[in-house]
């Protein structure tokens, strides 16, 4: 017999998204000089990969204080683990031995996102 804290947990999760996409946390390995001149080709991989609608949401990440020290989180769309670390792998800082990286598995279950579409002008804000 299930207990009354398990049946809840049914309850609560039945309808939530379970989708599972990969998480990249990529750690920088690299002068800021470094990093810059490689930046541009890395910028053109990732809208690649966000145009091919395989990137969900990728950015640097930075202290308390928004101090950035080359580290990064990027989350893909892909069929398996090892479709992600190919990915991963492709990366030009990562080919360029400039950042290393640690891949999970992700599963979305709950959140929120909100679009707003502005018809006088056609543009979109996301919230």
């Amino acid at each position: 017999m299930a207990s009354s804290a398990e049946e809840r947990i049914r309850q609560l999760t039945r309808g939530m998204l379970r989708k599972k996409l990969y998480v990249i946390l990529s750690k920088g390995a690299a002068t800021p000089e470094q990093i810059g001149a490689l930046l541009p080709e890395h910028l053109e991989y990732m809208i690649g990969l966000e145009k091919a609608g395989v990137l969900f949401a990728s950015g640097p990440l930075a202290d308390g204080q928004g101090v950035t020290r080359g580290d990064g989180l990027t989350i893909v769309r892909a069929a398996s683990m090892a479709e992600a670390r190919k990915i991963a792998e492709r990366d030009p800082f990562v080919v360029n031995g400039l950042r290393s990286f640690e891949l999970r598995e992700w599963t979305v279950m709950e959140g929120s996102l909100a679009i707003k579409v502005n018809l006088s002008d056609q543009s979109l804000e996301l919230a």
